[in-house]
């Protein structure tokens, strides 16, 4: 799949200090917001269509699972290499090829006749996920130079990753109650379409400068390193509260060694090769470091309030599609309204100041859901959590995006971009099984002490037991991740408001 390129308008200058602002700039952050949308959607909205895909393709209850792995696993494992092909390629065609990619795959899913044409469609999904989710980003930073004006388009970015994944529980119950679950995948080609030819318009090229060839050692050994490690915790995540966990199965073990191995050889490549996929100078220095290790950890926490509240909602208070999406709809809004706060702060205070505190009070609005019960009402025991948590995260998201890229510089802008979403991916998956780990331990432990005195109200008291125990480990792990920002991020307001290209050392270009 290839685009041809307008013959206007000319491509940015790569000079830093010469930039003037793109006129089109807010309509170009319009055309990336409504990809960065869809990205984060298709992470989350075929949760609640899995039970009617399930039954109208026949899936095995042991196969379910990769309606939502293939997807993470390609995404994931793809992300640096998709970073890379932005800033060598051009951070617009990556772009325009991750959307037009995207939309054919979405529809190759929502027209599946079987479950094998369903996997691969979300496996390719995950693939040009993996083009457009750095390429995105890579493009905020070199569109937007002033510093307010990059705080609010990070916001804005901060806002959707932080709130997409609710409105597409919501989006996707609307669909699959009201039409099909087929739509909750074809749902994103005319979306796609419209924002690729629209980014032809309102997007300028850029790519970066120097030396751009490709590092195939490296971006083989950390595609197989991070599939292999994704696909090892998938793996060892149990099945169902009466399975057990799978961390010793040999099978598990295996993907971790390999994983090991590979990821080990990818850094020593990185180390000893001219034109690294990913410049150790990146990880190493520390405020970028210190936001891909915390957006990693964050990740993992945050992923119990989707996984374990939307359980709750639908098998214990036994919501429907729709309304369980709408349950979560206060965090999308929370999140919005809190975005253009934190924006505005950020140039001000700079990024510890806000990510601290809101990685706090998402622990405390966790916390609160440990105190749930079979009997909780939404009102006083769900929603307040939710607006905590929503408000934390907002403080939290935005900052994070901001240090992430911080004077990366032009030539690796896409794959800083690349590594704060692999942070964030490799996350989801290690919390997913942990989460599962943990719930499944706890939920079994209790039955087996109260079955006989609880009777019928066993099952449901006990699976609220394992869903507490999932959030009390979440909010745990966003405290590590306060603790992780605490000490490795000591940029200031006046550092944060460095434009990227001119605090980039010139070696680094």
């Amino acid at each position: 799949m290839s685009t041809t390129e307008p013959a206007a308008p000319p491509p940015a200058p790569e000079a830093p200090g010469a930039m003037t602002p793109d006129p089109r700039r807010f309509k170009a952050l319009a055309v990336i917001a409504i990809a960065q949308l869809m990205i984060v959607l298709d992470a989350s909205i075929v949760n609640l269509a899995i039970p009617r895909a399930t039954a109208d393709l026949g899936i095995a209850p042991a196969n379910v699972q990769w309606i939502v792995t293939a997807y993470t696993l390609s995404f994931g494992g793809l992300l640096l290499l998709g970073g890379r092909i932005a800033d060598y390629w051009g951070r617009k065609r990556t772009f325009l090829v991750g959307l037009l990619g995207f939309a054919a795959a979405s529809l190759i899913g929502g027209l599946a006749p079987n479950q094998q044409m369903l996997f691969a469609s979300r496996a390719l999904q995950g693939s040009f996920a993996a083009l457009l989710a750095p390429a995105a980003l890579a493009l905020i930073s070199v569109t937007f130079h002033e510093p307010k004006e990059r705080a609010k388009a990070f916001g804005v970015i901060g806002a959707i990753s932080g709130g997409g994944a609710a409105i597409g529980l919501l989006l996707g119950g609307v669909l699959t109650e009201y039409l099909s679950w087929r739509w909750c995948l074809a749902v994103n080609t005319p979306i796609a379409i419209g924002a690729a030819l629209a980014a032809r318009r309102f997007i300028t090229e850029s790519r970066a400068s120097g030396n751009t060839s490709y590092d195939i050692p490296g971006a083989a050994t950390a595609t197989l390193g991070l599939v292999s490690l994704v696909y090892g915790f998938t793996q060892a995540a149990p099945n169902g509260y009466q399975d057990s966990a799978h961390w010793t199965d040999p099978s598990t073990l295996v993907w971790f060694g390999a994983a090991a191995v590979l990821l080990i050889s990818f850094f020593v490549i990185e180390s000893r090769t001219a034109n690294p996929l990913l410049p150790l100078r990146i990880i190493g220095e520390r405020n970028r470091g210190g936001a891909y290790l915390s957006a990693l950890i964050t990740g993992a926490g945050l992923f119990a309030m989707f996984l374990f509240l939307g359980l709750f909602l639908q098998v214990i208070l036994q919501y429907s599609p729709v309304r369980a999406g709408l349950a979560f709809l206060p965090f999308s809004i929370g999140i919005i309204l809190t975005a253009g706060i934190a924006a505005n702060l950020m140039p001000k205070v700079g990024p510890r100041p806000l990510m601290v505190p809101g990685l706090v009070a998402a622990a405390g609005g966790m916390l609160w859901l440990t105190r749930l019960t079979p009997e909780s009402d939404y009102l006083t025991h769900v929603l307040p959590a939710l607006v905590v948590m929503s408000v934390g995260m907002a403080f939290t998201f935005i900052p994070t995006a901001t240090v992430a890229l911080h004077a990366v510089g032009n030539h690796d802008a896409g794959v800083a971009s690349a590594v704060i979403n692999t942070s964030q991916q490799v996350g989801g998956s290690l919390g997913t099984a942990l989460m599962n780990t943990v719930a499944v331990t706890a939920t079994s432990a209790y039955l087996a002490a109260n079955a006989a005195t609880l009777g019928e109200g066993a099952l449901p008291a006990a699976l609220t037991h394992g869903y507490t125990r999932g959030f009390a480990l979440g909010a745990g792990l966003l405290l590590v991740a306060a603790v992780v920002v605490l000490v490795l991020i000591r940029i200031g307001p006046t550092a944060a408001a460095e434009d990227d290209e001119s605090a980039t050392p010139a070696h680094l270009g």
